[in-house]
């Protein structure tokens, strides 16, 4: 076999439509989250300049742009989560045929998840 088909059969099998987006979106929610993780750190370190600081910036976390980036937030770690939990399904063995209806069924769950949330922070986002 010639080092160029072997080349071109690769890349059509990696264009393969959900466990190419899962595996992307894996990899994008994951750096996503330790971007976050230490943005956290950093604000939390905020309280050791006193209190009045921190309340000033409570405030400004507590606003509508970072709840909605709180719903950012959440859609990541939801995402992450569950396709986490799809491969390990798979690493164990469980599941293999059935790769695409276990990812649709934890996206699902997912997404309920996340717009159960939506529901509940509702108020918040329009000021009520």
């Amino acid at each position: 076999m010639k080092l160029g088909k072997l080349k071109e059969e690769s890349v059509i099998a990696y264009q393969s439509g959900v466990g190419m987006w899962a595996f992307v979106l894996h990899r994008i929610t994951g750096l996503a989250l330790i971007f976050y993780l230490l943005m956290h750190i950093f604000v939390i370190s905020r309280a050791l300049n006193g209190a009045q600081t921190f309340d000033k910036l409570l405030a400004v976390l507590t606003s509508k742009p970072f709840i909605l980036a709180d719903l950012g937030l959440l859609a990541a770690v939801l995402f992450h989560s569950f396709n986490g939990i799809r491969i390990v399904l798979f690493d164990t063995g469980v599941g293999i045929r059935q790769q695409k209806l276990i990812f649709w069924l934890l996206m699902f769950i997912a997404a309920y998840g996340w717009f159960y949330t939506l529901f509940i922070t509702w108020p918040y986002i329009i000021g009520k």
